[in-house]
């Protein structure tokens, strides 16, 4: 059995809006995926919108939010190289990966929402039915996606994001160009959430999204238990009668 090929999608945005602080990815999002799909065997490749490296949100290094994900990653030259050379999203072609897990962080509010290279990669994604994964403010990526019959895809299917309360908590709810909780709702999706900051997550089909930063280790366990499952049906489908 071949081992799956995930393509990880992070932000390449660097400034919290019309402030003077960084932001980009948020560690924990990038770091949990990541060694939850390689000790799982997957072959995994990194894209963002301007490709090469990826900005970090400097607040996701703090010893406060380290965990042993993130601690495991900086040390780790191998996954410090994957966060320095990812490939241009333009350059990606869907059909080359199993799944797709999109890393969240407030870099996400403004290239990975509304990106159109996102757009039709994801819509690529979806027509093959094949895992979409997304966690925290990179949810914002799925908003604009429609089925094949251009219906919005995330309309009344279950998600999750990261929440108002949680965005007015990080007093960020004046700088972000929209508070994804509200979009998600607007936009007819069965949004559900949990307490700030704790592990939640919803799939609906090939659709998993986390809440948070806490949730992305679950979503990517849940890919896996998918796909597995996935693989599991198409190998014992009962073939339809010639006769």
């Amino acid at each position: 059995m071949n081992p799956p090929k995930v393509l990880f999608i992070t932000t390449s945005h660097d400034i919290l809006g019309d402030t003077n602080h960084k932001t980009g990815v948020w560690l924990e999002e990038l770091a949990a995926p990541y060694y939850v799909f390689k000790d799982a065997g997957a072959d995994i490749m990194l894209a963002s919108p301007k490709g090469g490296r990826v900005p970090v949100d400097p607040k996701s290094q703090s010893i406060i939010v380290a965990t042993s994900y993130t601690r495991r990653f900086l040390k780790d030259p191998e996954a410090m190289n994957f966060l320095s050379h990812s490939m241009l999203l333009g350059e990606i072609n869907a059909n080359d990966f199993d799944m797709v897990f999109i890393a969240g962080g407030h870099g996400a509010m403004w290239d990975i929402a509304d990106n159109n290279t996102v757009k039709q990669l994801l819509e690529a994604f979806n027509n093959k039915n094949n895992l979409i994964g997304a966690v925290c403010h990179a949810v914002a990526g799925l908003l604009s996606l429609q089925n094949e019959r251009g219906d919005l895809l995330i309309k009344d299917k279950q998600v999750t994001g990261f929440s108002n309360n949680e965005e007015e908590s990080a007093g960020l709810t004046g700088v972000v160009p929209f508070l994804l909780e509200s979009r998600l709702i607007s936009l007819g999706a069965m949004y559900s959430k949990g307490p700030a900051y704790t592990t939640h997550i919803a799939d609906d089909g090939n659709i998993i999204t986390g809440q948070n930063p806490a949730s992305s280790e679950s979503v990517a366990k849940k890919m896996i238990e998918l796909h597995k499952l996935n693989i599991h049906k198409s190998i014992f489908r009962v073939q339809p009668s010639l006769s």
